[in-house]
């Protein structure tokens, strides 16, 4: 189960750690101890010009993203080389041990659409002879960045690849990174981005990867619209609903390789996604199934929910020890939570469902189970007798939100959803229609609803069972953009973004659940009682603009009476509060405590592409901070 050595053909070398940094080989040399290393390559073309009049040697680089294309000087003249959008996947699932260097055959008709685009911007090219034409294979992950880290299956075996363009301009830092990972034994900043956990077995199937990297090469210079989703390999993990969802005008994007309906379009509808900066033709749309999970009922098809049953007679005192909340409750209850490393920042956050006496089950962000299923197992005790299984693709989940959802849910159950009768945070086994489901009484939208965690054979009964008894609710199909602006306006905290190895549960605001008179105390737990009487000089904090037109995106700068203090982690358009949203953290630089009366005594603007627009900053969510509508 871990790395003790490399064999090589000079003879075998021990080693306690052993990284992977094989380049385009690193996918193949992987395999052979079953880690996953989702690399493939693609031809890579470029031109090496004569000697060309008016080139110095201290030409600066020049890049065309409209046209794909780049240019340098190399020895007098120019090499012109690109990124074109559409690649040519080498034809070479094996490549050669000995191909180091090697080329490929000259590809005119490939390399076309980048030299028409040459000589628009360069035209003196036309009457330029050229010198060498060079063809080599460079190997893409699927969605452009690097791979890096310990893999989830063998222990000690770390990876490094996957740089390609990036390589030089990363190399320090990536370099760093993987040493401190190396040596501290997790990685010791934010690298989620690049982390190889983000990748599961099923990304390394060759025929998907030639077909995903084919596009990933152009994402170099293609324009990075906010909402872009990648286009290739698709549809891959489907719901059981997929079809049903399609039907009914579902614009799709993906995550971790599930098909999830962004927004609907309507029943027999093509959904016309216009990538841009400002009000699309899915704007209107959201808001109104935005306004019908306030108002009405929506359901949501969030079958991508990573889930985890642990089960075992250890299972409770390993979950408290792994959890920052208490997690020793009654059969039947449901408990939030953070996992934290040992310096009190996240590694996950999640909810866990107490099934039975040894039985829990963790329902996880849909990008995030493998990462999970890693830390749990590497930190579960030796001896605990403890079992992990990913789940996911075992139950479909819909999510059931808004003032009606109890009147629609009882009209299709016998069971009582009272308040009384299913109080916040529990979970049961209940009958929908013909179907039996786990219903949890949660929300991530700051409204009355149920999770319905159902078994994949029952989902379309249990669908169909809700809209044909929903329309006299409003029932409404909604997409995960709507479940954005929705917990936005609610504050609630995403993973990734709000919640990340650089942010504390008291940074987040999340110090409610923390519990740190839990018995024998948990990981993480001397890192937060050293931080709880300290001055919180870094908070997460609400935003929302006095603008009631523009739309904010993440990534925006804030400022406070001119200065920058922060930036936003999420964005998106609060319908319901008529404005746009978001999450930022801020930090005072003076070293006082951020607090309500620091708030309100600046003035708060978020620089939005240079304009400056005044906004408004609380450590309250701007809709129903008192919960009150969760609580029906």
């Amino acid at each position: 189960g871990r790395a003790t050595g490399v064999h090589t053909t000079e003879g075998p070398i021990k080693a306690e750690i052993v990284v992977n940094c094989g380049g385009q080989w690193a996918r193949q040399l992987a395999r052979t101890v079953g880690v996953t290393v989702p690399l493939y390559s693609c031809e890579h073309m470029y031109i090496v010009t004569e000697k060309m009049e008016g080139v110095p040697h201290d030409l600066p680089v020049m890049r065309d993203p409209d046209g794909y294309i780049y240019f340098k000087e190399e020895v007098g003249g120019l090499l012109m080389g690109g990124f074109e959008p559409e690649a040519k996947p080498w034809n070479k699932d094996i490549i050669p041990d000995d191909f180091e260097f090697g080329m490929l055959p000259d590809d005119w008709d490939q390399f076309q659409i980048l030299m028409d685009n040459a000589l628009i911007r360069v035209p003196s090219l036309e009457k330029t002879g050229i010198k060498t034409f060079m063809n080599g294979p460079e190997s893409f992950t699927p969605d452009l960045n690097y791979v890096l880290g310990e893999a989830p299956q063998v222990e000690g075996f770390f990876v490094g690849a996957g740089f390609n363009s990036m390589g030089i301009a990363s190399s320090g830092g990536a370099g760093m990174a993987l040493a401190e990972w190396i040596v501290a034994g997790e990685p010791t900043l934010d690298l989620w981005p690049v982390d190889i956990r983000r990748f599961a077995g099923f990304h390394g199937n060759d025929a998907w990867l030639k077909s995903r990297v084919a596009e990933t090469l152009g994402l170099h210079y293609k324009m990075p619209w906010p909402q872009r989703e990648q286009e290739s390999g698709r549809p891959f993990r489907r719901s059981p609903l997929y079809d049903r969802l399609k039907a009914r005008g579902a614009w799709f994007g993906n995550k971790m390789g599930w098909e999830r309906p962004n927004w609907f379009a309507g029943a027999g509808k093509t959904p016309d996604m216009q990538y841009g900066w400002g009000r699309g033709a899915w704007f209107d749309a959201v808001a109104a199934e935005h306004r019908a999970t306030r108002e009405a009922v929506t359901v949501v098809d969030e079958t991508s929910f990573g889930k985890i049953l642990v089960q075992g007679r250890d299972a409770e005192a390993e979950l408290q020890r792994l959890a920052a909340n208490n997690v020793a409750v009654p059969i039947g209850a449901t408990v939030y939570t953070g996992i934290l490393n040992e310096r009190g920042t996240f590694e996950s956050d999640l909810t866990i469902a107490r099934l039975g006496r040894d039985k829990f089950l963790i329902i996880t962000g849909s990008a995030q189970p493998v990462r999970d299923m890693d830390w749990l197992n590497r930190h579960v005790g030796d001896n605990a007798h403890v079992t992990l299984t990913d789940v996911t693709g075992a139950w479909t989940v819909l999510s059931v939100m808004g003032p009606h959802s109890r009147a629609l849910l009882q009209k299709v159950s016998r069971a009582d959803f009272s308040n009384e009768g299913f109080p916040f945070a529990t979970i049961r086994e209940v009958g929908i229609g013909h179907g039996t489901v786990l219903a949890s009484r949660r929300t991530y939208m700051g409204e009355l609803g149920w999770e319905l965690y159902v078994p994949v054979e029952f989902a379309v009964t249990v669908f169909e069972a809700l809209h044909e008894a929903g329309a006299r609710f409003g029932l409404r199909d909604a997409g995960y953009y709507a479940v954005e602006c929705l917990r936005l306006e609610k504050g609630y905290r995403a993973w990734g973004r709000e919640l990340t190895p650089d942010d504390t549960p008291f940074q987040a605001g999340l110090g409610w659940a923390v519990k740190l008179d839990k018995p024998g105390g948990f990981i993480g737990h001397k890192a937060l009682v050293e931080a709880k009487g300290k001055p919180l000089t870094r908070r997460l904090v609400s935003v929302v603009l006095e603008d009631r037109e523009p739309l904010l995106w993440g990534g925006e700068a804030l400022l406070r009476d001119g200065r920058p203090i922060g930036d936003l982690t999420s964005a998106g358009y609060g319908h319901t509060v008529g404005a746009s949203v978001g999450l930022g953290y801020v930090r005072r630089a003076d070293g006082a405590a951020i607090d309500a009366t620091w708030l309100e005594s600046g003035k708060f603007e978020v620089d939005l592409a240079g304009t400056r627009l005044r906004a408004k900053l609380s450590l309250r969510c701007p809709y129903d901070p008192a919960g009150t509508r969760i609580k029906g």
